[in-house]
């Protein structure tokens, strides 16, 4: 029986899994941001990425059935034994294997459709990850329980530097967008290997009793994911379809840029939160205030980066990826003012799901779907501009359809998140600042070069750091937290 580890026990806090989470993010990011400029720069043209970007949507449509909701059950679950652990892996090599066959047997199709037979090799080695990938699942989710974010931090970083090595090698060796997906299959098989050494749970012998909490819990997780999937990863597919491999690679290039940055600045702490908001709700502590706290942090923290993201679009492109990727920056700044609105409601998944009110958010995400798939058609028909514009659209949309409801579920007056907006503004304002004069100032902005733009930004983030503390925001005791934490570690002392 494996018992989840006493809430004040040593490396088990959420601010010290917060350190070893941002320590990994900010290193992984840093090595995939740097894979994609070498890539992106000196190899691989946008028709390229487009290509890779048609064949990995097309899998993740099928693959939102991989994980199966597992992970979010493992962190739900009060006590977990050998036999679930079992009756779990097993459950992901079912579904995993699965995926790699419907997506061995379906490129094909995905070829005749696209009239492109260069996307069937790419899926069929896509398909190869995922006889890899259900052998991190278990493992990873046992990790994250109990908040093991030191063992996860040696995972993510080297995987991510394994992946690197191997798309920019292959791409050197002239593989083109094959180098993109063999560095998929690397990554899978090194966190494989990684989480069983840390956490061991393999599917052996088979534990195929007792399925039902399973089946009932990853059946409803697995179709909001299907429903999200058909949103999120119809973009690519639609755009590819009825406009061009380039335009797909510039509307890829900008998402993914943004995304990374996203991920740099929440994704780590959004790693910790799920376990840290069950653990919670397991010893029946409210979650309003918790979650004031998140979106105040999340808003501070993502507001300042898509705002920066979208003043320095054309000098950022133009620096990084070179003059064949230029039509990248003005999409790239209308994909970063919509991830705006997607921060502003944070956990809109997480939260339903780990308050029994899955019925209610499967509605919810029906709807948004619809907005999504409904708004990028209408952008798509335009232009790849006229499609990431459709973006800010449904943006709002989505912001008024979770808003409210997660409100409900916490117990939280709505108006009570309007004085931590407004904190995350004046912060975005006075980070963003010295870009924004910059721009109006400098005579040949976008040519300006990244020097003048990390010193814009570290100006940036001087004034930003005033104003939290200035505003009292709680991003700013975290981060004197955190910055603590890691001082004491260094000193051998517990944090």
């Amino acid at each position: 029986m494996r018992e989840p580890p006493q809430p004040k026990s040593r490396g088990t806090s959420v601010r010290g899994a917060a350190a070893w989470a941002i320590a990994a993010q900010y290193i992984a990011f840093g090595i995939q941001f740097l894979t994609t400029v070498v890539v992106s720069r000196f190899f691989l043209a946008p028709s390229e990425v487009g290509l890779f970007s048609i064949a990995l949507a097309a899998a993740m449509m099928v693959a939102v059935f991989q994980d199966f909701g597992l992970t979010r059950y493992v962190a739900s679950l009060h006590v977990v034994s050998d036999a679930e652990i079992r009756r779990c892996s097993c459950v992901a090599v079912l579904f995993s294997w699965l995926i790699a066959a419907a997506l061995f047997a379906g490129a094909p199709l995905m070829g005749r459709i696209y009239a492109n037979a260069g996307l069937v090799p790419i899926l069929w080695t896509i398909a190869v990850s995922y006889v890899f990938s259900p052998f991190s699942i278990i493992p990873y989710a046992m990790l994250s329980r109990e908040m093991a974010f030191n063992r996860i931090f040696a995972v993510n970083v080297a995987t991510a530097t394994i992946q690197s090595l191997t798309v920019i090698g292959l791409a050197w060796a002239g593989d083109s967008a094959m180098s993109l997906a063999w560095g998929m299959v690397a990554a899978s098989l090194a966190r494989a290997a990684l989480t069983q050494m840390f956490s061991p749970s393999l599917p052996y012998p088979f534990q195929l009793s007792g399925l039902a909490a399973i089946v009932r819990f990853g059946s409803q997780s697995s179709f909001l994911a299907a429903i999200g999937a058909a949103g999120a990863r119809s973009a690519d597919l639609i755009i590819g379809k009825l406009l061009s491999l380039a335009a797909t690679g510039v509307y890829s290039r900008s998402t993914g840029l943004a995304s990374q940055l996203r991920a740099l600045v929440t994704g780590a702490i959004g790693s910790v939160l799920y376990p840290a908001i069950a653990r919670l709700n397991r010893q029946g502590e409210p979650l309003g205030e918790p979650y004031l706290r998140i979106v105040g942090c999340y808003t501070a923290g993502t507001w300042p980066t898509m705002a920066g993201l979208a003043v320095a679009a054309e000098p950022m492109v133009e620096s990084l990826f070179g003059p064949r990727w230029s039509a990248v920056a003005p999409v790239l700044r209308l994909i970063a003012i919509s991830e705006m609105l997607f921060e502003a409601v944070p956990m809109q998944v997480d939260i339903p799901i780990l308050l029994g009110a899955i019925n209610r958010l499967t509605v919810r995400n029906i709807v948004d779907t619809l907005a999504s798939v409904i708004l990028l058609l209408v952008g798509v028909s335009i232009s790849v501009e006229a499609a990431a514009a459709s973006r800010i659209a449904y943006g709002a949309v989505w912001f008024v359809i979770y808003i409210s409801f997660i409100c409900e579920l916490i117990h939280l007056p709505v108006q009570r998140l309007i004085p931590v907006y407004a904190k995350g503004l004046i912060a975005c304002a006075a980070a963003v600042a010295p870009l924004a004069v910059g721009r109006l100032l400098i005579p040949d902005f976008t040519h300006c070069g990244l020097f003048t733009l990390a010193v814009l930004a570290l100006v940036g983030v001087g004034q930003w750091l005033i104003a939290l503390r200035l505003l009292r925001h709680p991003l700013a005791d975290e981060i004197a937290h955190i910055l603590s934490g890691i001082a004491l570690r260094r000193r051998g002392q517990p944090a």
